[in-house]
């Protein structure tokens, strides 16, 4: 299962800082992996790719970057020089790739980037379902055959117009409840029971939307986390970061598969069958997805689902975060 992480920051960050440098970087998770649900496979060398804005904000043209690979992502020279030479204020990276560059993440269409983390339960039962109800525009993006990306040609679809120079947080928010929604609906017409991972990832260089999502009341879904404060930077050498807070101001927020950092107030879990959102202010809020496989935080079964992997692979025991919603939205 690949590793994902999204940076987003009042100021631009050198992509080794969240690639190559960490002592746990996205790179390195390629191939020492702590928190993937299938223990069985710790490594995924199966490609990667990185996308990332413009430092110089133009509505007009303000589209991303994107460099992938299908070589593995720990030994990709291009990769560590483009690194240590590009800045950005907004990144995302993923381990996710294939043998082919058309399957590698992040996906983009206009100014919109979308990874995933997880796979679509019997995805060939769904897909002809999927694709009869995609405009033009949405299913003429695919050019690869991977379920993510078909997940998000299905997550264009829901947008009232997927080429616009803009998108409100709260439009960015509803498509991806929508996504979810009916994923869930073709899977059910299909009679699938085997649940899906959707951890999804979407965002137009100004909202972040990330999913934590398991189609079951009863199964973990695959782990995501999250950090802010006003400086990430190494200390002490030897690739160990840490997330200092000099006051209540959050000049960075990052969302990830795994911490990139061993410090265990640096990172909180988010919470299954939660929506993570950041504004365009960088004001962070969890908003629980509720559907049939909502299991609130007042049943002692929330309490399984969360913490009780990263316990028992000696990780980090994360502390507390409110559910919030917000007029921010809007």
């Amino acid at each position: 299962m690949c590793r994902f992480v999204v940076y987003k920051g009042t100021s631009p960050v050198e992509l080794s800082h969240l690639l190559t440098k960490p002592c746990h970087s996205i790179i390195n998770q390629a191939f020492d992996s702590r928190l993937r649900l299938d223990r069985r496979r710790p490594m995924n060398g199966d490609g990667f790719g990185v996308g990332w804005y413009d430092s110089v904000y133009d509505e007009e043209s303000y589209q991303p970057c994107i460099f992938t690979s299908i070589t593995p992502a720990w030994n990709n020279v291009n990769l560590v020089r483009l690194a240590e030479k590009i800045k950005s204020p907004l990144v995302l990276a993923t381990t996710a790739g294939s043998l082919s560059l058309d399957n590698c993440h992040p996906f983009v269409h206009g100014r919109l980037m979308f990874m995933h983390n997880g796979g679509i339960a019997d995805f060939p039962l769904v897909k002809r379902r999927l694709q009869a109800d995609l405009p033009d525009v949405a299913f003429n993006k695919v050019q690869g055959n991977t379920d993510s990306e078909w997940a998000f040609a299905l997550f264009l679809s829901k947008l009232p117009d997927p080429n616009a120079k803009s998108f409100t947080t709260a439009l960015l928010r509803d498509a991806m409840f929508k996504t979810i929604a009916s994923l869930n609906h073709y899977a059910e017409e299909a009679g699938i029971t085997e649940p899906s991972l959707m951890n999804f990832c979407v965002t137009d260089g100004e909202t972040v939307i990330a999913t934590r999502y398991i189609s079951s009341k009863t199964d973990e879904a695959a782990s995501l986390w999250y950090s802010s404060g006003t400086t990430f930077s190494e200390f002490g050498g030897g690739g160990h970061y840490k997330m200092s807070k000099a006051d209540k101001r959050e000049n960075i927020i990052m969302v990830a598969s795994e911490p990139l950092t061993f410090e265990r107030a640096d990172w909180m879990e988010i919470k299954t069958n939660n929506m993570v959102v950041v504004t365009p202010k960088m004001n962070l809020l969890q908003i629980p997805i509720v559907d049939k496989f909502y299991v609130p935080p007042s049943d002692p079964a929330s309490l399984t689902r969360t913490t009780e992997f990263a316990r028992e692979k000696g990780l980090l025991v994360p502390r507390g975060m409110e559910t919030m919603e917000s007029e921010e939205l809007h």
